[in-house]
């Protein structure tokens, strides 16, 4: 072969790689519909980020993580914050035009039309519905944090929207990475093919030392302050069993492959001195379907003995489920945990993205939500509480306390963030209204 003629082949090989690239990128692309914009030769998602405080900026960083690993390039576009001052550093990280950030209680409705293709929605849970919603309608893909909601109105909201994201093709992903993590896919797999035989009971744990409090600086009206406080507040973090002991809930139904039935507790504030009207410590007992008990428990105490885990008795073994699996006196270790969980839960969903096969992991975590807040308003009001009027009716209790059917909406009425807004009360049990 002659030297033009190597060359000439050569080329025309470079060629058809090229055009089976381009090809390929152009239909993974494209089975994400006009969701996508082509900046400067290269497709590129562009995600808007509502919510630029810690959880925010970590949840954007590690979506351009999990887009890398996904083969896509992820750019954050758009941001916005109920605080300007929260914007800064975000806009300065990511490089976003100055037309691209806005703040302000409608910030997140700026966001969503900012010409973004996903959203990642990172801001203190009580408004995770309205925003969850307003995403859906304007047909973004969705990365959002976990809880999905406050309280029993939030929850249905989230179903319903999670429905209509299905129909729309939407990919709907939230920030429980512990279901994106190897080592609980493999142990969670193996108890479901029956490695420990029927799971008979669960011990869950989120027990730790106290939180942040924030000062009330000069000039704060009381809805600023309560949103700087926002984990201090029933209305915006749906106290600690919501906000952070949802990712053992989570494990429960999933290793349970159900939700609850009813949840019995008990819980208090015996060391909290932060301002606000959170508890600092709950206990529950989780009843499900197949009549096994799962025993939850969390708190915030100052000296307390860590504890983040769950345990699993089966009629044939134990679990821990990112640990081990027990039977006989054997352990198996789970495959091992090689990637950051919150890196892969970003890649998990924009993979299904591409792939045009959105996953939709709405349902499910509005569910373990709805067992935290069903948790919460059983300790509450020391009364037990029915998943919903059909669980109530097969225990005997038909007139008995629901979740699922509770009008209970503690998202304040006509926010305005330079408004009043009281202090509100220190739940104490026994009240006819579950919060």
């Amino acid at each position: 072969m002659s030297a033009d003629q190597k060359s000439e082949g050569t080329a025309t090989r470079r060629d058809l790689l090229k055009a089976t690239a381009a090809t390929s990128a152009a239909a993974m692309f494209a089975a994400l519909g006009t969701n996508f914009a082509h900046a400067q030769g290269t497709d590129i998602i562009k995600v808007g980020l509502i919510g630029c405080g810690g959880r925010g900026s970590g949840a954007a960083a590690n979506c351009v993580e999990g887009a890398a690993l996904a083969g896509a390039k992820a750019e954050i576009y758009a941001v916005g914050d109920v605080f300007e001052r929260q914007t800064r550093s975000m806009k300065e990280k990511h490089k976003v035009d100055n037309d691209k950030v806005f703040a302000g209680l409608d910030a997140y409705g700026e966001v969503i039309g900012a010409g973004v293709n996903m959203v990642i929605l990172a801001t203190p849970p009580g408004f995770r519905p309205l925003h969850f919603k307003a995403a859906v309608e304007a047909g973004k893909h969705i990365f959002f944090e976990k809880p999905v909601a406050v309280d029993p109105t939030g929850v249905r909201t989230v179903m319903e929207y999670s429905k209509k994201a299905e129909e729309k093709k939407l990919a709907v992903v939230t920030g429980t990475q512990r279901r994106h993590q190897i080592d609980y896919i493999d142990t969670i797999n193996k108890i479901h093919e029956g490695a420990i035989g029927d799971v008979l009971h669960m011990s869950i744990y989120w027990n730790g030392a106290g939180i942040w409090s924030r000062p009330r600086q000069p000039g704060m009206s009381d809805v600023e302050y309560q949103i700087n406080n926002w984990y201090h507040y029933i209305w915006l973090c749906g106290d600690q069993i919501n906000e952070q002991h949802i990712h053992n809930i989570d494990v429960a139904n999933w290793v349970m492959n159900s939700h609850p039935t009813s949840a019995y507790g008990m819980g208090g504030r015996q060391v909290r001195k932060d301002p606000g009207q959170i508890w600092d410590h709950f206990a529950i007992e989780y009843e499900y379907p197949n009549g096994a008990r799962v025993m939850s428990m969390c708190r915030h105490w100052p000296q307390s003995d860590d504890n983040v885990s769950e345990f699993v008795i089966g009629s044939k073994g134990t679990s821990v489920p990112d640990k081990w699996i027990q039977v006989r006196g054997e352990k198996r270790q789970p495959a091992p945990k090689t990637e950051n969980g919150y890196v892969l839960e970003h890649r998990d969903l924009i993979k299904s993205m591409l792939a045009g096969k959105p996953l939709n992991e709405g349902q499910r975590v509005a569910e373990s939500t709805l067992t935290a807040v069903m948790g919460r308003m059983s300790a509450y009001t020391g009364r037990k509480i029915f998943w919903d009027k059909e669980a109530a009716k097969a225990a005997g209790r038909g007139n008995g306390p629901t979740a699922m059917e509770s009008k209970l909406d503690t998202f304040p009425k006509n926010l305005d963030l330079k408004g009043n807004l009281p202090e509100p009360p220190i739940p104490m049990p026994d009240v006819e209204e579950p919060i």
